[in-house]
């Protein structure tokens, strides 16, 4: 919370959690309801390739108290239509009625390349608890096409944090999701504070700094992967990546770390 943080979604594609058995989910669900601070949204990924195991999910992450439950599409077999994707989400959503829950829309990862305003309005009337999407992808357009579905309805996270400058310029962004939160945090929330008082220009330094880190990682296989190893870096050691990701060496460590500094990173990092 010291790093401007209001809430963690755990489970989703930067936790490994496909990689996951159920129990471990669990475990790790249960772990983060002991140590979230009070008023700390705790947001719980559910999907899989098995939607009985994510209505499983969802009913533990009910019954643990988190705050609210996501999905993306399962990555098999591929959801090529909106009324495949609909009952997925439905058959899994009813799993924790209580909760809000969140389509996460993350197509990159399982082909999923499906109209998102078409879903709002396939969704809407029929799960009671559909909260809104997780949104990472490109296209600004139908993000903002989203957020004004019947006077902003739902809930609309941003979850790309090398473009949430344009979402808030745009499509009036009310809050976002993304993996480079974990270490990077402190200047992405840092964009939020200074658009929100017309400093448009620290804005786009954060911003821009942001892309910055982003180029370093995608030089090391990504988040899943470069970004574990900056936790390590930071000061919290999270382990080896599970199969079949490739680990960074050592050599790529060092030679990560020093990209980073060249930045500035460890002086603007998040600090534990």
């Amino acid at each position: 919370m010291k790093n401007g943080l209001k809430g963690v979604f755990i489970n989703g594609s930067s936790g490994e959690g496909y990689m996951l058995t159920e129990e471990e989910r669990m475990k790790l669900a249960e772990r983060w309801m002991e140590a979230a601070p009070e008023g700390f949204k705790v947001i719980v990924h559910v999907g899989s390739t098995c939607v009985k195991s994510s209505r499983n999910l969802a009913e533990h992450a009910q019954q643990i108290g988190a705050w609210g439950i996501g999905a993306m599409a399962t990555p098999f077999p591929r959801i090529g239509r909106i009324e495949e994707l609909v009952k997925y989400c439905e058959e899994i959503a009813c799993g924790a009625p209580a909760l809000p829950f969140y389509y996460y829309h993350i197509p990159a990862f399982n082909n999923a390349f499906l109209p998102m305003l078409d879903l709002l309005k396939a969704v809407d009337g029929r799960i009671p608890n559909f909260a809104g999407i997780k949104y990472t992808y490109e296209s600004l357009y139908e993000y903002n096409q989203c957020r004004l579905y019947k006077n902003g309805k739902f809930d609309m996270l941003h979850g790309q944090d090398e473009t949430i400058l344009p979402c808030l310029a745009m499509g009036g962004a009310q809050g976002g999701i993304g993996g480079t939160t974990n270490y990077n945090g402190k200047e992405l929330t840092g964009i939020l504070e200074a658009w929100a008082v017309g400093d448009l220009e620290t804005a786009r330094e954060k911003q821009n700094f942001s892309q910055e880190v982003i180029n370093v990682i995608c030089n090391y296989r990504g988040n899943i992967v470069g970004g574990k190893r900056i936790m390590k870096l930071i000061g919290l050691d999270l382990g080896k990546n599970r199969t079949p990701f490739q680990n960074m060496t050592d050599e790529e460590e060092a030679a990560m770390k020093a990209e980073l500094e060249a930045i500035n990173f460890f002086e603007r990092c998040n600090k534990f």
